[in-house]
Formats: C-alpha cells, sequence, structure tokens
C-alpha cells in the first residue's frame, strides 16, 4: 500500500464508476444493485481504503479543509499568504489545515504524507517549500490524488498548478529604470537562492547586460535575512571604498537594514526593496518596494482551487503569471525627464 491514503476517487477509477456511486456504497444508500456495492467494497478492501469518519455523509468524501504549507510564518510574506488564502477560501465554506515545514532539509515530503492522509480537498504551498527531488517527486504523486497548486514557485510538474509573479522581468524592469536614472554600480543584497531567488539574479543579471553595465561580484551579497546582516554588509563596502549609486535587496527587511547603514555614514543612495510588506511602508524615510502582487497570486490560488474542486468545466490554466510593481516612496522616486 502506498504511503499516502487511498482516496475515493481512486476507488471510482479502478471500479469505473462515478465518485457519486462510491459515496452512496460508503454512506449504504439503497440505490446502488448489488453487483456494483459488492465491487466497490472489494475493491476498498483490496486498495486499503479507509474511509474518513468526518467526511460521512457529506456525499463527495469532502473535509472541506486544504492544505497549506509553506517554511515558516515568522516571514511576513508567508503570514500575509496563509491569511489571505485561509479568508478567500473560508468564503467557499472551506476551511485550511496549516504546516510549516521549517528550512527546507530535502528531506520535507513526511509534510505532504502527513496533509494527505488526512484527507484534505487539495494542497497549497507557498514559495519553494521543498527542492530536493525526492520531495518533488512525492509532491507530484499527491497532485494525482487531489489538487495541487503552487504559489512562487513552478515544478513544471504534469498535474501541478503554480501561479506566479514574473520577478526576473520585474528585476530586469527595476536595473533599467536606475540605470536610467544614471546608477550604474548596483549593490544586490539577497538571503537564499530559492526559486524566486534565482529568477530576481536573472533578471538583475539580464538587466546589467541590457544596459551595459559589467557585473561586479563586490556588489553582488548573500546575507542573512535580518536588519544586522544587511547593515554588516553594506558597511563592509563602504569600509572597503567599493562604490556603489544603489541598493536593490530581495526582501524589504534587508533593504531596511541598508538604508539604515547608508544613512548613519552619511551617505544617501536611492534604495529599494521587494515584497512591498508593512517594514516598506514603516521605514524612515519610507522605502520604494517591488510589489511581487501576493493579494493576486493568493486571490487566484483559491479561485484556482475552487474550481479544481467542484469539477467545473471551465479548464483552470495550468500557469497564471502576474507582472510585478514598482511602489514608489521616498527611498527612491523615478525622475520624469
Amino acid at each position: 500500500m502506498s504511503d499516502m491514503n487511498v482516496t475515493i476517487y481512486d476507488i471510482a477509477k479502478k471500479c469505473h464508476v462515478s465518485i457519486a456511486t462510491v459515496s452512496r456504497v460508503l454512506n449504504g444508500n439503497s440505490r446502488v444493485s448489488e453487483k456494483t456495492r459488492r465491487m466497490v467494497l472489494d475493491t476498498m478492501k483490496d486498495m486499503g481504503y479507509t474511509p474518513n469518519p468526518f467526511a460521512r455523509g457529506l456525499g463527495l468524501d469532502s473535509m472541506k479543509i486544504v492544505g497549506v504549507l509553506c517554511t515558516s510564518l515568522t516571514d511576513a510574506f508567508f503570514a500575509s499568504a496563509v491569511s489571505l488564502i485561509e479568508d478567500g477560501m473560508r468564503q467557499h465554506h472551506f476551511d485550511i489545515m496549516l504546516s510549516c515545514t521549517g528550512p527546507d532539509t530535502g528531506h520535507n515530503s513526511p509534510y505532504i504524507t502527513s496533509l494527505v492522509n488526512k484527507h484534505v480537498d487539495g494542497l497549497i504551498t507557498v514559495g519553494t517549500v521543498f527542492s530536493s527531488e525526492q520531495d518533488i517527486a512525492v509532491l507530484a504523486t499527491a497532485a494525482k490524488k487531489i489538487p495541487v497548486l503552487t504559489i512562487n514557485c513552478d515544478y513544471h510538474l504534469p498535474g501541478l498548478y503554480s501561479i506566479v509573479c514574473n520577478e526576473a522581468e520585474g528585476m530586469r524592469w527595476l536595473i533599467h529604470t536606475l540605470s536610467g536614472q544614471h546608477c550604474r554600480s548596483i549593490a544586490y543584497l539577497y538571503n537564499v537562492r530559492t526559486y524566486s531567488g534565482r529568477h530576481k539574479l536573472q533578471g538583475l543579471r539580464q538587466g546589467l547586460k541590457d544596459m551595459g553595465i559589467k557585473e561586479d561580484p563586490a556588489l553582488i551579497q548573500q546575507v542573512p535575512l535580518s536588519l544586522e546582516g544587511a547593515e554588516k554588509a553594506i558597511a563592509h563596502l563602504i569600509s572597503r571604498s567599493i562604490p556603489f549609486d544603489a541598493i536593490v535587496t530581495s526582501e524589504d527587511i534587508l533593504a531596511v537594514g541598508a538604508q539604515r547603514a547608508v544613512l548613519e555614514n552619511g551617505r544617501y543612495v536611492p534604495v529599494v526593496g521587494w515584497n512591498n510588506s508593512i517594514l516598506a511602508a514603516c521605514a524612515t524615510p519610507t522605502l520604494s518596494s517591488i510589489d511581487n502582487r501576493l493579494d493576486s497570486l493568493c486571490a487566484s490560488a483559491v479561485q484556482s482551487m475552487i474550481q479544481l474542486l467542484s469539477r467545473q468545466d471551465q479548464p483552470v490554466p495550468v500557469r497564471t503569471e502576474f507582472s510585478a510593481i514598482l511602489v514608489e516612496r521616498e527611498s527612491f522616486q523615478t525622475k520624469k525627464e
């Protein structure tokens, strides 16, 4: 038997009957012939099907619960995403079951299996929760049983639906914009090379190439995701007299730390963060930030999940993409020529 529980959908497929017929057998409905009832019961036994006691009587063996997977709620981006998904699903009378995996160790597949075995109706992952071949293979197996959607990550696998922000193009456009404001030595601070992180780096390098700016490895630094990490990186550049005339960061918290470091050294350069979080609006000066459209990503994920669960005739796109937007505040404003 598989590590993941057999579902009502597997039984229906094996017996070549409708899900409603299997549900009637589970509920002891008399509107099923004895031959069909025996076939379904035998198949359940052979496949090791365990009926979900909480779902009995709901007609489709549904818990009305969608599993949500993210690394941690200590990150404002993930916390906001979970809140948006929960609010959206509740509007359709679904609850969520949250599982925080912690750092991506390459061995996080038990979190997937656990949710599937709890009979959730679908799965939504936020960010790059899984990166190893083993974990992704388990996610793909889950997608054969229940709908699986990924937010801001695309595994390019059959059966998985992705909703992403084109952050590579957003970064490329930002570099073009900064270059147009005569910034040619752009420092970039980032934390990890997740799906999102890799695409930001890709966009950065393409943007520099487009504008004829030579990439300087000293200006591209991987730092801890903290105020102190960003402050230390900028202080290091200043102490070594490495010139920079703009700062871009992969997260708003890094932009806050970077801006604080340059101001403490009596300097001013444009600073642009990422995620357009509350940190950007609360910083002094307020921070310009790239909005990766989290509201739209989560709303689209909810809409797609409801469509998949209700089996509407309207097809659900395998990939939905949104454009990133620069929200201008005090730390950087484009000058109109």
